[in-house]
């Protein structure tokens, strides 16, 4: 069994006893169980050979949306010859005819080493964005990661592919179950939340906003630059033992799956909001953490399609690399989850805020 000092010295990241799956299953023990225990409505695993998405190379087995839809479905999307697996939460239906209209739709990475069933059981993020009426998706990274820089490796020869993807699944779920293209979110937690990053550096158009847990952007040969104005939120915990607030500029070598030099937490918001073109940030201490709000400009290239948008950092105290709020025990080593924030909500009210 790996201890907590083997991890810290190769700085593995948000590796959840990838290498070991017996410990995996150990660590994650709490928020598994109630997975299991409460099982999936509706849940099924589509087969056949599916429809054409309009994109080159990508096609899917999910099934239409209808009146009588599962509120749960575990669904596939071929992609650049990749077949990708993601968990589907939908809303209730509309209590009265005419209100089934376009709906909201967040996209929740989870971490390296975790998964979909993972993340949701620490989030709950299924419950807290259906209750807004708003589609969930939960994708499946490849080797149970996301390539979150742009440096090609030997694990991820395309380190592209996981963009293409997710602009893949958004596009299909517009098309499919009537996701509305304005209203589209990205979050994530660890690889998973420096994923979510990179979407909303590289694709800010596609996205009307972003949030992280314990992810940064990554920097060096890996590194992944904003391009345009969208609402961002970074949430971090101040004692992370795993990735600290400060970054990982030089991450010791890890020869199973690369682990990115990254900038430090601040150094991310902040550089979103250079990108949306936004002035001196204002910080202030609130109940449990700091919280520093960048407000963008209207003059920044399509800052006018989001006004009133903001960038925020919230460092959490006496938080680990944990998501705030959570019920489930995290993994040995990885510092306490605060009870001082709920980053599920707090999250979501920041993303489909008037104000953000």
């Amino acid at each position: 069994m790996r201890s907590f000092r083997d991890r810290d010295r190769d700085r593995a990241g948000d590796r959840v006893g990838d290498r070991d799956p017996a410990l995996r299953a150990r660590r994650w023990a709490g928020g598994l169980a109630l997975a299991l225990v409460l099982p999936l409505a509706g849940c099924a695993t589509d087969a056949g050979d599916g429809a054409d998405s309009g994109r080159p190379g990508a096609s899917s087995t999910a099934p239409a949306p209808s009146a009588t839809a599962a509120p749960e479905v575990r669904a596939q999307l071929r992609v650049d010859g990749d077949v990708r697996q993601y968990l589907l939460h939908r809303p209730p239906a509309p209590a009265a005819e005419g209100d089934d209209g376009p709906r909201p739709l967040l996209v929740a990475f989870h971490g390296r080493g975790a998964d979909a069933t993972e993340l949701r059981a620490k989030t709950r993020l299924e419950r807290a964005a259906t209750a807004r009426g708003m589609l969930v998706a939960f994708p499946e990274g490849l080797g149970h990661g996301w390539g979150a820089g742009t440096r090609a490796t030997k694990q991820r020869p395309d380190p592209g592919l996981d963009v293409r993807f997710t602009e893949a699944l958004i596009e299909h779920l517009v098309r499919t179950e009537r996701a509305d293209p304005g209203q589209v979110y990205v979050a994530g937690f660890s690889n998973g939340g420096s994923m979510a990053l990179r979407m909303a550096a590289e694709r800010p158009a596609l996205l009307a906003g972003a949030a992280s847990v314990s992810g940064q952007l990554p920097t060096g040969d890996a590194a992944v630059e904003p391009t345009g104005p969208v609402p961002v939120m970074v949430v971090y915990g101040a004692d992370d033992p795993v990735r600290p607030l400060a970054g990982l500029p030089s991450p010791p070598p890890d020869p199973e799956e690369p682990i990115l030099p990254t900038r430090s937490a601040r150094d991310s918001a902040a550089a979103f909001a250079a990108a949306g073109g936004a002035g001196e940030p204002v910080t202030r201490q609130e109940q449990g953490y700091e919280r520093t709000v960048w407000r963008l400009g209207n003059e920044a290239p399509g800052g006018s399609r989001r006004p009133g948008g903001t960038v925020q950092l919230l460092v959490v105290d006496d938080a680990g690399h944990t998501w705030p709020g959570s019920t489930v025990p995290p993994p040995e080593g990885f510092g306490p989850v605060s009870r001082a924030l709920d980053a599920t909500d707090t999250i979501l009210d920041f993303l489909t805020g008037p104000g953000r």
